[in-house]
């Protein structure tokens, strides 16, 4: 019985990119910085946590060897506490982007090969053009922000303008995307994802990858927070990724979190999208009591990024590494004899570095399942590996790009 579960801990990079100076990342390592803040007791947070990064299980399928390899520097706590447990390795992004659109199509079998669109550090930020089509075809009274931002900063700063006024927020960062935030309840949370689709449709002509719904609730004398109702519009894969292969073969497909998003909602079968890590996690977990032979779940746990990484709290993202640790045994618990399992990530986003954005890492590769080998996969020179290794496993021919370790 062969089914197989991939788990993408978005932004958990292990350092190493060749062409990191392209991006201005050289030297960036999200795994590795906070192994070593925590070691010098820079990962403390009252209440929260303390002590050196512990990631027992994670580190015994090999997480502490993978990131030796990808940067020659073994992070400390994260040698393999006893018995090797799993199959390591590390992969290689080919793509143009250290975006999710761009990590995750590779991860599933279609690399980007053309550049995406991106709007100018300006202010304004967006094109004119697009700016005005977007207020006419929406019938909005106009729009707040219009440049580069932190998504909480620029909420913060526009929140009550955009309650007096009915504007929505608009911004983009270094990643192909536009995103629009508005108050759930005053500018209605299906308004928001009305007004986003109508941008989707403009930002076509850009070549943007992404039009992301960022709802926020709350009151100027309570402050503002984003809500779990966070909606990706993304421009569909240019070919055939996993799902589509998987679908096309009537082979069950179960997709967790943005998954459903990131792909257009093609080949995504059923979609389930709870909020925050632990929910993802737990139908992730749910889904595989259940999925038939053949079966896939592919889930994306966002908070290591969203919450963590672009915020820049190293303790924050520690903690939820180790939460995320403690619950391995979990996955382990529900595997029949044929399944396979695959942690990885999509990018990185080092909370050390300067800045907010993603950070051009190698991307870890942990494999287990009661039958996998044990030992190195090496290092593999494309995402694209891993969807063709989840194919192969569920007994089908991967595509044309990628090579499977199976």
């Amino acid at each position: 019985m062969a089914r197989a579960l991939l788990i993408v801990l978005d932004s958990v990079g292990i350092g190493g990119a060749e062409d990191a100076n392209t991006y201005g990342d050289v030297g960036a390592d999200t795994v590795g910085h906070i192994a070593e803040a925590c070691a010098k007791g820079n990962g403390d947070r009252p209440g929260l946590r303390q002590g050196p990064l512990h990631l027992p299980h994670m580190s015994a399928l090999g997480l502490g060897l993978a990131c030796e390899a990808s940067t020659g520097r073994l992070p400390p706590n994260l040698a393999p506490p006893g018995a090797l447990k799993g199959a390591w390795g590390y992969g290689v992004e080919t793509s143009k982007g250290k975006d999710t659109p761009s990590g995750h199509w590779e991860i599933a079998g279609v690399p980007v090969a053309f550049d995406w669109g991106y709007f100018p550090n300006t202010v304004p930020a967006f094109p004119e053009k697009l700016t005005n089509a977007l207020i006419e075809r929406a019938g909005l009274p106009g729009i707040l922000g219009n440049k580069h931002a932190s998504g909480t900063a620029i909420i913060e700063e526009f929140a009550v303008e955009h309650l007096k006024t009915g504007k929505p927020i608009c911004y983009t960062s270094v990643d192909s995307v536009l995103q629009i935030a508005a108050h759930e309840e005053m500018f209605g949370l299906e308004r928001l994802y009305e007004v986003c689709g109508i941008a989707r449709e403009l930002c076509d002509e850009y070549k943007i990858g992404r039009v992301i719904a960022r709802p926020f609730f709350g009151t100027p004398e309570t402050g503002f927070k984003r809500t779990g109702n966070r909606k990706d519009f993304a421009t569909p894969p240019p070919s055939d990724t996993i799902l589509d292969t998987l679908t096309k073969a009537g082979q069950a497909v179960v997709t967790v979190g943005k998954i459903g998003d990131i792909f257009a909602h093609r080949g995504t079968g059923q979609e389930v999208k709870p909020n925050g890590n632990d929910a993802c996690l737990s139908a992730a977990i749910d889904a595989m009591k259940t999925l038939p032979e053949g079966g896939f779940v592919f889930a994306n746990l966002v908070d290591f990024d969203s919450e963590f990484g672009h915020r820049r709290d190293i303790p924050g993202y520690a903690a939820a590494l180790e939460a995320f640790d403690r619950r391995v045994p979990e996955i382990e618990a529900v595997l029949s004899q044929g399944d396979l399992v695959i942690i990885t990530a999509d990018h990185g986003n080092d909370p050390s570095w300067p800045g907010t954005d993603h950070t051009r890492e190698h991307v870890p590769i942990l494999c287990f399942g009661p039958a996998v080998n044990l030992g190195s996969v090496g290092r593999r020179e494309s995402f694209a590996d891993i969807g063709a290794s989840v194919l192969a496993h569920l007994g089908l021919r991967p595509g044309e790009k990628g090579s499977s370790w199976i």
